[in-house]
């Protein structure tokens, strides 16, 4: 007995701690099921018409390798939770070991979760948290924060008059934190701006009819906060040009534009007085640190909230489910040309 005490005092004290990772012993038979760190693994993609989703689908298989991890093709859902879900359970059959996962939907995407318990195939979320269901992590910046730093940003440039927010889709907790974190942060420190809104949910055909009826009806529009750039940068540029609203930063006539994403198009936009900021999503960090979970939850480990080795901390955002909560750095023309700036190394 006094030799197990011993084992198990050794096996908290090599915990890493600064990981915020620990191996539980309780949970090593799992990791059988989930290929003891290696196998063939999966991942999905909400959609491809987004040029940040493009970048993130490149970043899969080179940090796949990375950790030494096996992917497979990755799988698009073409906007489709259903699809998603079919997706789930189509890897799932080809014998995956691990699953990095980006739900359309986050109450829809329980469904395909529970297949992978049932297979004792360990799962992460990237981009959007799931409402409930079991992963090992969810790989996420605080969309809470995008919605804070762009209401921020606009607010710099815009002391009062009508703003637009183009909302990506609520069924995802994505489009409900940014939404949310925009409405009230104008409401209590930019009280004289009037926040509209377009429901887009991430479709650029939608945030252009929006706008376009938006900007007839508000020629006086000041600000139009995109949730996605990567969705609605074009659109959007394209609605003002239509209403001849379209005038460079710097211009009394400027729209202030501010988005979310930090594509290569948003910080050309940036550096040619089109756009004002964007908040750049990490898409390689998105897929590194997936994988670098991914590849942890395989070979059986299990974490706990704290600070990581990667500048970002893990919290518990609901009972159970773990977020890595990476950072999302505000770019304007100041630091556009960062190198640091994934935007910038494509």
């Amino acid at each position: 007995m006094r030799t197990k005490v011993i084992r198990l005092a050794a096996a908290v004290a090599a915990c890493g701690l600064v990981l915020g990772a620990c191996g539980s012993t309780k949970d090593k038979p799992a990791a059988a099921a989930g290929g003891g760190g290696t196998g063939k693994v999966g991942a999905t993609l909400p959609l491809l018409t987004s040029p940040f989703w493009q970048a993130y689908n490149k970043y899969v298989p080179q940090m796949a390798k990375e950790q030494g991890l096996d992917a497979l093709p990755t799988v698009n859902a073409d906007s489709d939770p259903a699809k998603l879900i079919t997706d789930i359970g189509t890897l799932l059959n080809q014998g995956v070991k691990g699953l990095v996962v980006t739900p359309l939907d986050s109450a829809a995407v329980v469904a395909g979760l529970k297949q992978a318990e049932n297979k004792g195939v360990p799962v992460v979320a990237v981009d959007v948290a799931p409402e409930s269901g079991k992963v090992a992590m969810v790989v996420r910046a605080d969309n809470k924060a995008y919605g804070t730093k762009a209401c921020d940003e606009i607010g710099k440039r815009v002391k009062s008059g009508k703003v637009v927010q183009v909302m990506g889709d609520l069924a995802s907790v994505n489009g409900r934190d940014r939404s949310a974190a925009f409405r009230e942060c104008m409401k209590q420190k930019y009280p004289d701006v009037k926040v509209l809104e377009v429901a887009a949910e991430w479709k650029a055909d939608k945030a252009s009819s929006g706008l376009d009826s938006l900007l007839t009806a508000n020629p006086d529009i000041k600000g139009v906060y995109m949730q996605a750039g990567g969705v609605y940068l074009a659109p959007t540029e394209q609605a003002l040009k239509r209403k001849n609203l379209f005038f460079p930063v710097g211009d009394p006539k400027h729209v202030v534009l501010v988005s979310n994403d930090g594509i290569p198009q948003e910080l050309t936009a940036i550096r040619n007085g089109e756009l004002d900021a964007t908040v750049s999503q990490p898409a390689d960090a998105y897929a590194k640190y997936g994988m670098y979970w991914l590849k942890k939850a395989m070979a059986g480990e299990t974490f706990k909230p704290g600070p990581t080795d990667h500048d970002s901390t893990i919290v518990e955002i609901s009972p159970g489910i773990l977020e890595d909560q990476l950072p999302a750095p505000v770019v304007t023309k100041d630091n556009v040309d960062d190198k640091a700036l994934w935007g910038n190394n494509l």
